[in-house]
C-alpha cells in the first residue's frame, strides 16, 4: 500500500530520509535545517514522505511562498516593467503559492523517487499531498494557495512522463532561462589545464581580467569571520539582488552564517578584500556526485567594472572546481553570455504551473511570458580553435 505523510519541520523527518536522499545535499536534513532556520521571511518549508507499506520510497520538499509586489519588483528604474505589467503580474502571482522545489536555488532539488515506485504513483501521491497542504494552510494560517509550481526540470527529467496528466489537471509547461553548466573534462587535474585549453582570444581575456584584479586579496571565510562580516556581506548581496528585474524573496541577514554553521565544509564563502575592506564575495555549495553548485554572491559596484570582480569570481569558481576534482560546476541561470565565456554551456529548463482560479489560470501562460521574456544572448566558445 502506497501512502504519504506530511511533515512541517525537518525535526519530524524519519531517519530513513537521509538514507534515501544521500545523493543530493539539497534534500538532506542538514541542508533542510539550514534553509528552514535561515529562510526568507516569506518562505515556509513542508516535507512529504511517500511510503510503500512502511518503507520510505520517495520524498518531496515543498515551499509555501508569500509573494508581495515590493519584493517582486525592487528595480524601479527598469523600463522593462511598466506599471501595467506589474499590475498584471501581481494580479496573478500576489499571495501564497506552493512550490515543489527550492526557489532559492536553480535546479531540480524538490523530489526524489526510488525504483520501488513509478513516477506516476509518485505524482498521484504528490497531488493528494498538495490538496491536503492547501487545506492545512487555509485552516492553520488562514491563507489561500493561489498557485502551484513545480520547478526546475531538465529535458530528461522523469516528471515529463507525466506531462499529459499534468495538463489534464490544468498545469502549463513553461520554458525558463537555461541552467549554465560547466562539465570539467576528466583529463584536467589543475587550473593550469583549464588555461591551456583556452584559445588565444580567451586566454588573453583571462590575463586582462587578472591584471585588473591587482590589489585584490581573495580568501575563504570561516564561521567567526562570516559572523563578524555579516552586515557587509548582506550589504554586498543586496546590491546585486536589488538590481534584478524580478525577485521572489530577500535573504535574511544571518543566512550565510547559518548555512556555514549547518553545512560546515559543504558550504564555502570566499571574500575579496581591497586594503582590508570586503568589496565582494561568492558562495559555493559542495553537492554529492562531484557537483559544485554556485550560490549567492555580492560586490561593491564601485569596483565591479574597474576590477572585473564578477568575471574574476567566475574564473575562481572554475579554479576551485578543477583543483578539487569536481566533475560539474553549476553556474545556474542569468548572465548566460559571460558564463559561457568561461566555458559554461546552456541546458534548457522547464517548470509546470497552475493557478487555483480557473479564469486566472487561462491568463497564466501569457502573464508568465511577460515576466520571463526570451532573452537573446551570444554564445561564447572559449575552447574553440
Amino acid at each position: 500500500m502506497i501512502h504519504y505523510k506530511i511533515y512541517t519541520t525537518y525535526q519530524q523527518l524519519p531517519t530513513s530520509w537521509d538514507v534515501l536522499t544521500a545523493h543530493d545535499v539539497f534534500l538532506s536534513t542538514p541542508y533542510l535545517k539550514a534553509i528552514e532556520t535561515a529562510a526568507p521571511n516569506n518562505i515556509s518549508m513542508y516535507y512529504v514522505g511517500i511510503f510503500k507499506n512502511e518503507t520510505l520510497v520517495a520524498v518531496a520538499v515543498l515551499q509555501r511562498v508569500q509573494l508581495y509586489v515590493k519584493d517582486m519588483f525592487r528595480n524601479n528604474n527598469d523600463s522593462c516593467f511598466k506599471e501595467r505589467v506589474k499590475s498584471l503580474v501581481s494580479l496573478i502571482l500576489k499571495g501564497n503559492i506552493l512550490v515543489l522545489g527550492n526557489l532559492t536555488h536553480t535546479g531540480q532539488h524538490g523530489y526524489f523517487v526510488s525504483n520501488a515506485i513509478s513516477i506516476h504513483e509518485f505524482t498521484q501521491m504528490l497531488f493528494r499531498a498538495f490538496n491536503a497542504l492547501k487545506q492545512y494552510i487555509k485552516t492553520h494560517s488562514k491563507k489561500r494557495i493561489r498557485l502551484f509550481l513545480l520547478k526546475d526540470f531538465f529535458d530528461a527529467d522523469a516528471i515529463h512522463h507525466e506531462q499529459q496528466k499534468l495538463s489534464e489537471k490544468g498545469f502549463y509547461k513553461v520554458t525558463v532561462q537555461p541552467n549554465m553548466l560547466f562539465h570539467i573534462p576528466a583529463s584536467w587535474n589543475t587550473f593550469q589545464d583549464y588555461l591551456k585549453a583556452l584559445n588565444n582570444k580567451y586566454r588573453r581575456r583571462y590575463k586582462r581580467a587578472r591584471k585588473k584584479y591587482n590589489g585584490i586579496v581573495c580568501k575563504e571565510l570561516d564561521a567567526p569571520t562570516i559572523k563578524a562580516q555579516s552586515n557587509r556581506l548582506y550589504e554586498l548581496y543586496k546590491t546585486v539582488s536589488d538590481n534584478a528585474k524580478f525577485n521572489t524573496f530577500i535573504l535574511p541577514e544571518h543566512h550565510f552564517l547559518i548555512y556555514k554553521l549547518e553545512l560546515q565544509d559543504n558550504f564555502k564563502v570566499f571574500g575579496y578584500y581591497l586594503d582590508d575592506t570586503l568589496v565582494g564575495f561568492y558562495t559555493l555549495i559542495l553537492n554529492k556526485n562531484n557537483a559544485l553548485e554556485t550560490y549567492f554572491l555580492g560586490y561593491d559596484e564601485r569596483y565591479q567594472y574597474s576590477m572585473q570582480l564578477y568575471l574574476n569570481m567566475l574564473y575562481d569558481m572554475v579554479a576551485y572546481g578543477v583543483d578539487n576534482g569536481f566533475k560539474t560546476i553549476v553556474y545556474a541561470r542569468t548572465a548566460m553570455t559571460i558564463k559561457s565565456s568561461v566555458g559554461a554551456e546552456a541546458f534548457p529548463m522547464t517548470m509546470y504551473m497552475k493557478h487555483t482560479n480557473g479564469l486566472m489560470n487561462t491568463l497564466l501562460k501569457q502573464i508568465f511570458s511577460l515576466m520571463n521574456p526570451k532573452k537573446a544572448w551570444d554564445v561564447r566558445h572559449p575552447f574553440a580553435p
